[in-house]
């Protein structure tokens, strides 16, 4: 164990974490979570705490009042939508919801950071711990960086972690320039004309359309001279009309979801995803709205951010392995790495451990030193602890 860290520190933070567990929240709605979390904040005498940041966000911010870099260290707040058959004692108790992505360990983690805060604080600069609503649906991120009172803390740097399911535990697993892909939910409305089924002529049913904007949708991604790396296209939902023998439809939807491992080849596939539909709808004279949901840039880590993490890496002397593919799931810490010398680091759960958002998943404590230890050596870098 590290002499920075301490078995007090471990096991307070394995404390915060099961009870963040036994009352997750979903996003937009973690009210009583970020109560929780300023309540133990609090107990660490940061210099100020900031609240309501793009929603039920909040910031520690830990001021050396002299020159120097501002850094951000970024945890997440929300849980999702899928019930827990774990049965341990700190089970969640809020039915149909629970942190199957181990936000709760992110959590832990930071508030483990800020107990060596407490004693260690920056020499230089100040440091940030931001608690961030809504990451799961893309739009946490983007909702904190707009609010105004994010021009308190305007970071130089700003990092992240992210446990990983599938690589060895306690594993720094790092990659420089994309990290982790794009994404976005495209949602294609069509609008026909109904009519009886005994007279399909009498009205105009979006079913050509629709099994022609499906396949073409689908052989988008294989036009690769136009992208210039990853991209790939899902057709996640198809609905024609109702279940109603005597009528022939004259509505449905096509969603898809849209993923690249760069920003620019999200706006091709986009693009040309959009250009295929109208061109279909005039083809077919149906009409079409098309919207979407869950938006996440891809998260791009910097090269300056990049070597902090590697220099940390050696310090902390944790086992590494350097990625040479980004991942294909997205996070939104995207919007901080656009913004900012920003970096996305994950860190292994298990090879065996269950996968993220799996009913069983919980995430493991032993990883908790491993991410603490990480934050705290990028940190000394910048901003040189005490």
């Amino acid at each position: 164990m590290s002499t920075v860290i301490t078995r007090e520190i471990l096991d307070k933070a394995t404390e915060l974490r099961k009870l963040l567990h036994r009352h997750p929240e979903l996003s937009g709605r973690e009210k009583q979570t970020a109560a929780r979390i300023r309540e133990w904040l609090e107990q660490q005498n940061p210099d100020r705490i900031i609240e309501g940041l793009g929603g039920h966000g909040l910031a520690a911010v830990f001021d050396s009042g002299k020159p120097g870099p501002d850094l951000l260290f970024r945890a997440d707040l929300d849980a999702l939508p899928i019930d827990e058959i774990n049965t341990f004692d700190y089970k969640s108790e809020n039915p149909g919801v629970s942190h199957k992505c181990g936000h709760d360990g992110h959590m832990a983690i930071l508030g483990g950071f800020a107990m060596i805060l407490r004693e260690r604080r920056p020499r230089k600069g100040k440091l940030v711990l931001l608690y961030q609503p809504e990451e799961e649906n893309g739009q946490g991120a983007a909702k904190v960086i707009e609010d105004d009172k994010f021009e308190e803390i305007k970071p130089d740097y700003a990092f992240a972690l992210h446990n990983l399911p599938g690589f060895g535990k306690k594993a720094v697993i790092m990659k420089k320039g994309p990290f982790a892909a794009a994404s976005k939910g495209m949602i294609i409305r069509l609008k026909g004309r109904s009519s009886h089924a005994a007279h399909p002529e009498q009205g105009n049913s979006p079913v050509h359309m629709m099994t022609a904007l499906i396949s073409g949708l689908m052989d988008i991604p294989k036009q690769k001279k136009h992208y210039k790396d990853f991209v790939l296209l899902t057709i996640i939902h198809a609905r024609l009309g109702e279940v109603a023998f005597g009528t022939n439809p004259g509505k449905g939807v096509v969603m898809a979801t849209l993923r690249t491992y760069r920003d620019d080849d999200m706006a091709i596939l986009n693009q040309k995803a959009r250009d295929l539909a109208h061109e279909l709808s005039e083809t077919h004279d149906i009409g079409i709205e098309i919207s979407y949901t869950e938006e996440f840039p891809a998260t791009s880590n910097h090269p300056d951010a990049s070597e902090f993490v590697f220099e940390a890496m050696e310090r902390a002397g944790v086992q590494t392995e350097v990625i040479e593919e980004p991942f294909r799931w997205s996070e939104d810490f995207g919007h901080f790495t656009g913004a900012k010398k920003g970096a996305l680091f994950g860190i292994g759960a298990g090879v065996d451990h269950p996968s993220l958002h799996n009913h069983d998943y919980d995430f493991p404590d032993e990883i908790l030193e491993t991410g603490i230890s990480m934050f705290y050596h990028i940190a000394d870098q910048i901003v040189n602890l005490k």
